[in-house]
């Protein structure tokens, strides 16, 4: 029943009620004082538990902790372990992961919180198996890291030497011998190297833990435990405001309805013989609207109507749902399709003239739809129709454009707010408009979903399953992970960036396609039956149920990759695509142009970082493919992956001369790779609408798959994605002695362009060039020309001729792309002599290049010094003067001593 509706003529009962309810609310003998939130982030301290002490007597003695935190900082703030993630450190640390640990807090409360009614002890990260004490008394008991919990201490609270005590379990030996004991075990996902654990009973898939602790193929193993997020007393005396939900109940151009669920703890004495006051002192909430510019758009009050309940119950919380109207509602969009509109709503809860609690929330006003239409023609290859896997954002189809993204450290207390934003940044930057919250990580906090609210960045939320077989079977394991995911869909449902909740990451495929499933239906078919309909209880029902309930309108969708349980998981006609036949299958990059799926929502190449990056971490003598050092920053394939990014590097670019040579080529062929799938992923539009590069980001500074290194450095991936992703691009492709040129655009108008073909040799002399007009259509990809390698070359040495093509709007060039006959390593490039010319322009710097020839490749690096440029991993055109902006605290003279130059030009 609503709670709150708007003030019109009341009953006498309704109106006897309210008296009864203001004159408490108004007594002198309550302390008139709003909800207090005491943050107890500060003066913990740490040591290990006793159980484990006789090992490691240095760690008996209490220290200083960081709250929010994690063991191994803490460890390594006293300088008790070395650095985890210099030279091979990851070995010798493994032991903290079996440990038990304990983090206590003394402290002590004022006169005036100490009187409050009400006092919640809140704690919002506690990573994993912990028991809380207060003063003495087991208050909590937790188990899952990804859930709040909050606890009434209203009677164990006094005013000096309060003690918290928070004992924290190894997940590791807490969960395996229940994992031992199993007679068919569940199989899990990266086995750990160090013999913490067997091969055949991991831990991870049992525990709601992040994943990516227990070791990943990009990421070190180190299972920590700690008070991971912050820790607060909430006092009050009459009124808390626990939740705001806002439910679009109505949404066009004229106007926006929405619901209001205020979730409201009231406190009240009912003894205290108070006597009733008048009806102009009722208990109301007042509310205001304030639109993007912070103009008050809609303000109203609602007066409360229902008191039984809360009267008999003075504990229970209770819901007030009123309605909201906003006329002519600004929308929000993501990046590049529109503008990024967010409204603020504001609330008290007032008692006449007193202002009891007071509450807020930013929302974003749009619609978000994920069309799963089906073909109009039947496939002849698979006699199914095909269907459509298409994110609609206030009715547009969006070509969603991005990248996953991991967790940005190992130990997620180690980033700010400036850290998280500057990767947010990066990736608006490069012309992206969605990111895949994967699912072996956690959570971001608030403050990352509000920033991508305000750069229009979509987001696609997985739940926190990384891969493995989970025992979704188990009623209890079921139980915790749905309160879980009630909590992060509620803490989340107002971010307009959110645009799809999945429930795991290749759970189904591994089922279905790795042999997972049929490996146990052939050990204990009975037991296979039940882990697999406890999958499908877990991710295609209950999951769902809560996303319905709770996500506003959000679409959910159970597995990635899948087709939402319905027959294939990793299908290219139906749902989204993991597809990694090349670098996983060792398949060429050319392979890329062959598969065309609805949405592809992981692919991916390796690549190292920059050398500075690597210099963190691994001496100079220790900087060689082979050496312990680097394959401890190598996890593909438990450090051999320097094999398989050797495969790629000799297949198109030859043998790296050395060590700092590879670097630069695994770079190049990264970049190179991945933009080849990106830019056939657009041109192939409407049938594919979204490319999605495994990773955007890292967690420690090592070898992988990402754009973005640790340290916030740009590979040449991201600049080369950030032309691939422009809003209106050009796309040639070259396959099977054919190249196709496309034309796509993610503009909503029709737009009149150009394409410029150029054949010529690599120093510029053209014997070909060819103009196409064309009218490029809104929101679209269409080829525009189909023509035969023999036509482009003519004849010619095609080792020593490309092809230049050029999107034209008017006579300014807007992009362009290359088209090469043969590898890299097979191309008769001249030396380039780059020509390099400094300019002071303002507070920047400005770097002028120039090359007589074709410079391919060009990679400039400034040996680690702070340094913003608009444009590296490019290529020199013949007699062309490029320009790049430069910003950095260093000096122009500084700068141009550092800097390094490197091309496939170079011999």
């Amino acid at each position: 029943m609503a709670l709150f509706r708007r003030i019109t003529a009341p009953s006498i009962d309704f109106l006897s009620k309210l008296m009864i309810m203001a004159a408490l609310m108004s007594s002198a003998s309550i302390t008139q004082a709003q909800e207090q939130r005491l943050m107890l982030n500060t003066g913990w301290q740490f040591r290990i538990a006793e159980q484990h002490a006789q090992d490691h007597q240095e760690l008996q003695s209490w220290r200083s902790a960081q709250v929010p935190g994690h063991v191994h900082t803490d460890l390594l703030h006293h300088k008790l372990i070395q650095d985890p993630y210099a030279g091979q450190a990851e070995a010798g640390l493994q032991w903290i992961g079996k440990a038990d640990w304990e983090y206590q807090l003394q402290f002590e409360l004022d006169a005036a919180r100490l009187q409050h009614r009400k006092k919640i002890l809140r704690f919002d990260g506690l990573d994993t198996f912990a028991e809380v004490f207060l003063n003495g008394e087991k208050i909590i008991a937790a188990e899952n890291a990804f859930r709040t919990y909050e606890i009434d201490v209203s009677a164990k609270l006094k005013a000096k030497s309060n003690t918290i005590l928070v004992r924290l379990y190894s997940p590791i030996t807490k969960m395996l011998p229940q994992v031992q004991a199993m007679p068919h075990k569940l199989a899990g996902n990266y086995p750990s190297p160090y013999g913490d654990e067997p091969k055949d009973a991991m831990t991870a898939n049992f525990v709601r833990k992040p994943g990516y602790h227990y070791g990943w193929d990009w990421g070190p193993r180190y299972v920590t435990a700690g008070i991971w997020r912050p820790v607060s007393l909430i006092t009050y005396d009459e009124v808390r405001v626990e939740q705001v939900q806002v439910r679009q109940v109505k949404l066009d151009q004229q106007q926006a309805q929405l619901r209001v669920d205020l979730q409201v703890d009231v406190q009240m004495d009912l003894q205290a013989g108070l006597q009733p006051v008048s009806r102009t002192n009722p208990f109301e909430v007042w509310w205001k609207v304030r639109d993007p510019r912070g103009r008050v758009v809609a303000q109203d009050k609602r007066i409360l109507s229902d008191l039984d309940s809360a009267i008999a119950n003075a504990k229970e919380a209770r819901h007030a749902q009123f309605d909201i109207k906003i006329a002519k509602p600004q929308l929000w969009y993501p990046h590049g399709y529109g503008k990024q509109a967010l409204y603020r709503m504001e609330f008290e809860l007032r008692a006449g003239q007193r202002v009891l609690a007071k509450q807020a929330r930013t929302i974003g006003l749009r619609t978000v739809t994920l069309d799963r239409s089906l073909d109009q023609e039947v496939n002849p290859n698979t006699g199914k129709r095909g269907q459509a896997f298409t994110f609609l954002v206030n009715g547009i189809p969006v070509f969603a454009k991005g990248a996953n993204l991991i967790p940005f450290d190992m130990f997620p207390n180690r980033i700010s707010v400036a850290q998280q934003r500057e990767i947010l940044q990066a990736a608006r930057d490069a012309n992206m408009n969605m990111l895949r919250i994967w699912g072996g990580g956690y959570y971001e906090n608030d403050d990352f979903y509000r920033m991508a609210d305000e750069m229009g960045i979509m987001i696609w939320q997985d739940f926190m399953f990384g891969g493995g077989v989970v025992p979704a079977y188990d009623d209890a394991f079921r139980r915790n992970v749905l309160e879980e995911a009630k909590q992060q869909v509620q803490r989340l449902n107002a971010h307009p960036s959110v645009v799809l909740w999945c429930g795991n990451n290749e759970e189904e495929t591994a089922w279905k396609d790795w042999g997972i499933g049929k490996e146990l239906q052939k050990a204990n078919p009975t037991f296979a039956e039940q882990v697999w309909q406890g999958y499908v209880q877990l991710f295609g029902r209950d999951l769902r149920q809560v996303v319905q309930d709770h996500g506003q309108g959000v679409p959910y969708w159970s597995s990635s990759p899948s087709n939402d349980l319905d027959d294939k998981a990793n299908d290219s006609e139906r749902g989204d695509k993991h597809y990694w036949d090349v670098w996983g299958g060792s398949k060429p990059v050319e392979e890329y142009q062959r598969e065309t799926p609805r949405f592809m929502s992981e692919f991916g190449l390796q690549a190292w970082p920059q050398q500075s990056t690597v210099d963190y971490f691994a001496q100079a003598d220790q900087q060689a493919i082979d050496h312990p050092v680097i394959r401890q920053h190598q996890k593909f394939m438990a450090g051999e992956g320097n094999a398989r990014l050797l495969h790629y590097i000799r297949a198109n670019y030859g043998e790296p001369r050395d060590f700092a040579h590879f670097l630069y080529l695994s770079q190049v062929m990264q970049a190179e790779g991945i933009t080849l799938a990106i830019k056939h992923h657009r041109a192939s539009m409407p049938r594919t609408m979204g490319s999605m590069y495994w990773q955007l980001n890292d967690v420690w500074p090592g070898a992988s798959w990402s754009s973005i290194d640790y340290f916030g450095n740009w590979k040449a991936l991201h600049y080369q994605a950030r032309k691939a992703f422009a809003p209106l691009t050009v796309v040639a492709e070259n396959l099977d002695g054919v190249t196709s040129v496309s034309v796509a655009s993610e503009r909503l108008q029709n737009t009149v362009v150009k394409v410029r073909l150029r054949s010529m040799d690599f120093t510029g002399k053209v014997f070909r060039e060819q103009i196409i007009p064309f009218n490029i259509g809104p929101n679209t990809a269409q080829r525009i020309a189909h023509i035969r390698n023999e036509e482009l070359l003519q004849g010619r040495d095609p080792r020593s001729h490309f092809v230049l093509m050029e999107l034209l709007q008017g006579e300014a060039v807007i992009a362009q792309d290359e088209i090469y006959f043969a590898p890299a390593k097979e191309l008769k490039l001249p030396s380039a002599n780059i020509e390099l010319t400094w300019k002071s322009v303002g507070n920047r710097y400005q770097l002028q290049l120039k090359s007589p020839v074709l410079a391919r490749a060009v990679i400039l690096d400034f040996r680690g010094a702070p340094v913003k440029l608009s444009d590296n991993a490019l290529t020199l055109q013949p007699q062309r003067t490029l320009k790049i902006e430069v910003s950095s605290r260093e000096s122009m003279q500084k700068l141009a001593q550092l800097l390094q130059v490197r091309s496939l030009n170079d011999k």
